[in-house]
């Protein structure tokens, strides 16, 4: 029976049942509207089933539709990785996993300097909190928050991160000691590894205030900061586009101890084509914050 199935069918069916219309189809395919009626009408010959219920310029994906449906996207989306990824190794292209609030706040206002200093490279990013799994080849590194613990990876630390709060330069002037935070709002970032207890502890402060309100992402703590709504206990690094426009300010700095750690690292396959390229990315990152 797969001797009857021909590859620019089932591509044709897919489009078609992913799109639900054989003349969007044609036009993603670059064919006639007729071309992929005749195309799934093979396919269809081929299996001996119907795919789809056909009315008039309406077509409906039938139960055996809809399951060789599944398989096909997925298969079409495995194919299309491969490509990328074979497509990849000589040609100038980085692909990077990143957290989030670091892709937003901290390597996408440089990046621009990164790609003129490496003339005809590409980089591709994807976001999220989740660690990239190397094995499926889909990424060649990943900066991530909290060292992972995954073996068999180079793990490369950025740099040192300064901790403390941050607010609104009209609520920093509520605010000359480190004691007066217990009467103002707090901020929380849930996923930050330095809490407002750890800073109140370093402070030589008891009786830590419940939070007002908490994020799951920093960059949402620190636009919350940035528009006046409390004090977020965060990375000079993560708000220095807010610090730098005037937007956030460090009411404490020089009367408080601040928190300092490594929060990010840069990981990557120990073999592969791509580690001069990440080698490269990590010195570069290195150098850019290494005054912050």
């Amino acid at each position: 029976m797969l001797n009857n199935v021909s590859l620019p069918a089932l591509r044709a069916f897919e489009a078609a049942s992913r799109l639900g219309s054989f003349r969007d189809a044609a036009g993603e395919l670059g064919l006639s509207a007729s071309a992929i009626s005749h195309a799934v009408l093979g396919l269809e010959r081929a299996l001996g089933v119907s795919l789809f219920e056909r009315h008039h310029r309406a077509i409906r994906l039938t139960s055996d539709g809809s399951m060789l449906m599944r398989h096909a996207t997925a298969a079409f989306e495995e194919l299309r990785i491969g490509l990328e990824q074979v497509a990849s190794i000589r040609s100038g292209l980085l692909r990077l996993h990143c957290a989030p609030t670091f892709a937003i706040q901290v390597l996408s206002p440089r990046l621009p300097r990164f790609l003129a200093e490496n003339p005809g490279l590409e980089v591709k990013i994807a976001a999220s909190t989740e660690y990239a799994r190397f094995s499926d080849g889909e990424f060649d590194a990943d900066i991530v928050y909290g060292r992972p613990k995954e073996e068999g990876i180079t793990i490369l630390p950025i740099g040192e991160e300064t901790i403390g709060p941050l607010c609104s330069p009209e609520l920093a002037r509520s605010i000359k000691a480190a004691s007066d935070l217990r009467s103002v709002a707090l901020i929380r970032s849930d996923l930050k590894r330095v809490q407002w207890a750890d800073w109140f502890d370093a402070n030589d402060l008891d009786s830590v205030p419940k939070p007002h309100m908490s994020f799951d992402r920093s960059f949402m703590a620190i636009a919350a900061a940035a528009n006046g709504l409390g004090v977020a206990l965060e990375s000079h690094w993560l708000a220095e586009p807010e610090m730098r426009s005037g937007r956030l300010v460090a009411p404490l700095q020089g009367f408080a101890k601040d928190i300092s750690y490594e929060g990010h690292f840069l990981c990557h396959p120990r073999s592969g084509e791509r580690r001069q390229l990440v080698r490269r990315l990590s010195e570069w990152l290195e150098r850019e914050l290494a005054d912050h």
